[in-house]
């Protein structure tokens, strides 16, 4: 077994629900023992974490924590924190394109937690355009029987362009 790129990596999740905290820990760590996980359950903790300490990969819940507020000060200066989105209650499309256009580097169902390391490894290790290529084709399936097959009709400008900025150049 390879050894994970988030060994060694300061990781900070947040999320209200404590459960979904621990399932974070538990399967990070069993990836990457040599990773540090802190985790917080409010808007005001994260905030507090982002000015104390810098991180490698922020994990954030859109609903409960704020999340999408988070986002922004995750990614503007001088965090500048690679972000993923970790949701269930705001899984849409909607939420998708506004964490896009917000700057987060991934965004993932809470279905798929038990599978999510290979995910936040991508994140870490590969650029942008590669790691949301990347998700996109592994998730397809998932949005499109959540969605339905034609989720991207209703913003078609938006998604084409976010295509072409994500494809591979060659």
């Amino acid at each position: 077994m390879n050894e994970s790129v988030l060994n060694g990596k300061m990781i900070l999740a947040v999320d209200d629900e404590p459960d979904v905290l621990v399932v974070l820990e538990e399967e990070i760590m069993e990836a990457a023992p040599k990773s540090r996980i802190d985790k917080a359950t409010s808007y005001e903790q994260a905030i507090q974490l982002f000015a104390s300490w810098t991180y490698d990969l922020v994990i954030l819940d859109i609903m409960g924590v704020r999340g999408f507020d988070l986002l922004k000060r995750a990614v503007d200066r001088p965090y500048h924190f690679p972000v993923v989105i970790l949701t269930s209650h705001s899984l849409s499309p909607e939420s998708l394109k506004q964490s896009i256009e917000l700057g987060a580097r991934a965004f993932l169902p809470k279905d798929i937690l038990g599978e999510i390391v290979p995910h936040l490894e991508a994140v870490v290790k590969y650029e942008y355009g590669t790691a949301w290529s990347r998700l996109f084709k592994q998730l397809e399936g998932f949005f499109n029987t959540r969605w339905g097959p034609y989720w991207q009709k209703l913003d078609q400008k938006f998604w084409k362009e976010f295509k072409e900025k994500i494809s591979p150049k060659g």
